[in-house]
């Protein structure tokens, strides 16, 4: 059987698969977390005749399987986050049929723990002070890197893709992060979001302002669709370059290493292809000597199978928290995260190593 659950999450509901096999194991998966969660849920209800009847211990068949019967409709965004939400609970399911946590499955662990960095710690923050304020507090909780989007003004990206952003309203994305930097001095990490949305010369002028301010990266300057685009910033920036929550599978990921466009890769494993595809971006990137740090914000799932992941990933960097969303994990997982002094100490329980609680399976939204 294969069922989707659509229910109550943080900024937006989340959308979960439940894969169940003849033999009564189920595998648990997720497929969205976003305004359009409800439509994602709805597709992934239909999945059954695809995939009842077959062995689901042959993940990387049915991974081909999907991947070539969506094709039509375009081989990313919508169509890999239902392969991976799949792909997620197959694996689930493998390991716990074969009594092993998924990273064993995957050769091994190379890490002990995972070195996380933060998002969301700034949530009810609306000026540089409080920023900084909320800043100090996350570094005194062990974390030792942070991440925010200080470009409040309008949010362009609302209703307008590649958009430029007032000069005028720099000098408050600056002054944010320059009494953040002044609140956890030089040894924490700032990593600045832009979400994709500016056109390359806003980009690279918000970059350059903010780059004496020793920035660890900076994540998504320009949409994705345009290759010369991101290299015209990387060109002019003085800052290194995330990218990644918005690439689809590996061969979205290989023009970026093999043109040498980013420093720091971030899939986003609910949306590139799952655990299958996660692995196979790594494995690329360590070829290039280029560090993973996953999109892990969307959800407990996207986290706990990210980290499954990580945990046997040579050249991981390290794994997004929403530092304010997981208290709303916690409530609604069994066992909770296992997260401490700035890192996750990864499950070995079987599959992913978590369940969602029965009762807040009760909770279901209807789509």
């Amino acid at each position: 059987n294969v069922a989707a659950s659509h229910l109550p999450g943080t900024r937006y509901p989340w959308v979960f698969l439940h894969v169940e096999t003849d033999a009564g194991i189920r595998g648990l998966g997720q497929v969205s977390s976003g305004p359009n969660s409800a439509l994602v849920a709805a597709a992934a209800s239909r999945l059954g005749p695809l995939l009842v009847g077959e062995d689901p211990s042959r993940i990387e068949y049915l991974w081909h399987k999907l991947y070539a019967g969506f094709n039509s409709l375009g081989s990313h965004g919508f169509v890999s986050a239902l392969m991976s939400g799949v792909d997620i609970a197959l694996w689930d399911i493998r390991g716990k049929e074969l009594g092993l946590p998924i990273h064993q499955l995957l050769g091994g662990t190379f890490h002990e723990r995972l070195l996380l960095y933060s998002n969301g710690w700034f949530t009810g923050c609306s000026t540089p002070a409080e920023f900084a304020r909320a800043a100090a507090r996350t570094v005194a909780d062990g974390h030792t890197a942070l991440k925010l989007d200080p470009f409040r003004r309008g949010h362009p990206y609302l209703s307008r893709y590649a958009a430029s952003y007032p000069p005028e309203d720099d000098l408050e994305a600056v002054e944010t992060v320059a009494q953040i930097r002044e609140a956890v001095g030089p040894g924490v990490e700032i990593f600045i979001d832009a979400h994709g949305r500016f056109d390359v010369p806003t980009a690279v002028r918000l970059a350059n302002r903010l780059a004496p301010f020793n920035i660890g990266w900076f994540e998504e300057p320009v949409p994705p669709e345009n290759w010369d685009a991101l290299r015209q910033f990387r060109e002019h920036a003085a800052v290194p370059v995330c990218v990644g929550e918005r690439l689809y599978t590996r061969w979205q990921f290989r023009p970026v290493l093999e043109q040498q466009l980013a420093e720091y890769l971030m899939p986003d494993i609910i949306r590139t292809g799952g655990i299958s595809e996660m692995k196979k971006i790594a494995t690329m990137a360590e070829a290039f000597f280029v560090p993973i740090s996953p999109h892990d914000a969307t959800g407990p799932v996207t986290f706990m199978a990210g980290a499954q992941v990580m945990l046997t990933t040579p050249n991981f960097f390290r794994l997004e928290i929403a530092y304010s969303e997981l208290e709303r994990y916690q409530q609604v997982i069994d066992p909770p995260f296992d997260v401490r002094g700035g890192y996750c100490y990864v499950s070995n329980r079987p599959g992913l190593g978590h369940e969602l609680r029965e009762d807040y399976l009760a909770q279901a939204i209807p789509y």
